[in-house]
This record gives C-alpha cells, sequence and structure tokens, in this order.
C-alpha cells in the first residue's frame, strides 16, 4: 500500500486583488497556529475570531483528478490548499482525525464550503461560477487546527495519529 504524503505544498502572497487564491507551489512552509508563513488569505484576515480552527486547508489528489475527469482544469493550490495531498482518500478524512506531517501536527475542524471567490479562476469566471459551487460541494477541502507547530516539506509521510 502506497504510504500518504504532501503532494505540494501551496501559498498565496499578499496582494492588492486579496484573492487567496489559487495559490503558488513552494518546497516547505513553517506552519503556525495561524497557518502557514507567507500566506494570505483574506476571509481569515478580516474574520479575525474563530480562524485557528481554518488555520491549514487540505485536499487530496484524488478530489483534482476527479475534477479533471468531470472537464474542470484544477490544478492543485487552485482551490486555495495550503496541502495538497497524494494516496489520500478524501472520503477518509473526517472532523475530529489527527494527523502528523514530520514534526507538525493538525486535526481536521470542518468542511471547506466553495465560495464566490472561485470565479476568479481563468476556467470558471462568472459565466460557470454556479456549476463550479454545485460541483464542489463536500468535496473542495477540508479546514484543519494546528496542534503542534513546525516545519514541514513537499514529499513529506501524511500519517494519521488517532
Amino acid at each position: 500500500m502506497l504510504k500518504s504524503k504532501v503532494y505540494q505544498i501551496n501559498v498565496k502572497p499578499n496582494t492588492q486583488d486579496g484573492i487567496g487564491l489559487p495559490k503558488e507551489s513552494v518546497s516547505e512552509g513553517i506552519i503556525s497556529f495561524d497557518g502557514i508563513e507567507k500566506d494570505f488569505n483574506n476571509y481569515r484576515k478580516l474574520k479575525k475570531k474563530n480562524t485557528l480552527d481554518m488555520a491549514i486547508m487540505i485536499l487530496s489528489m484524488d478530489v483534482i483528478n476527479k475534477l479533471q475527469l468531470e472537464g474542470w482544469p484544477v490544478r492543485p493550490g487552485d482551490l486555495g490548499e495550503n496541502l495538497t495531498l497524494d494516496n489520500v482518500n478524501y472520503n477518509s478524512l473526517k472532523p475530529g482525525n489527527k494527523y502528523k506531517i514530520g514534526n507538525v501536527e493538525l486535526q481536521i475542524s470542518f468542511v471547506c464550503a466553495p465560495c464566490k471567490k472561485l470565479e476568479n479562476l481563468n476556467y470558471v469566471g462568472l459565466s460557470k461560477i454556479g456549476s463550479f459551487i454545485k460541483t464542489l460541494k463536500n468535496r473542495r477541502g477540508w479546514y484543519c487546527k494546528v496542534l503542534k507547530e513546525g516545519t514541514i516539506k513537499s514529499g513529506e509521510y501524511f500519517e494519521k495519529l488517532n
């Protein structure tokens, strides 16, 4: 059986548009209780309270692959996830599950709902946002709380703790 691992780490620098997607690939990330260093998320920045449960967003490649088969040219980082995971069954991820990546520990908080900001992806736009949101329902990704801070690198194992 293949081990689950971090396929890609994604961040979005603070830009004038203030939109947190698509995110760009980086080889490593410093994870704090607030999120991943050098990642800007307008929603979390403005909301300011109860965002520790939304520090990191994860998504698995099986969802991205399915979306591509359905005709959406989604790439890792497009949906705003900080960590794109490989060899993970998206449906096995549940709130309360705890995971370890290197010396970092995460706990899944809740599912990330699709939002209208996804219209900013060049293959979605205003004309397709409604159908894209429907397509992503319950599979846009999961928000996680950081239980233990540290540094992670692409390719590190994503291991379940409980």
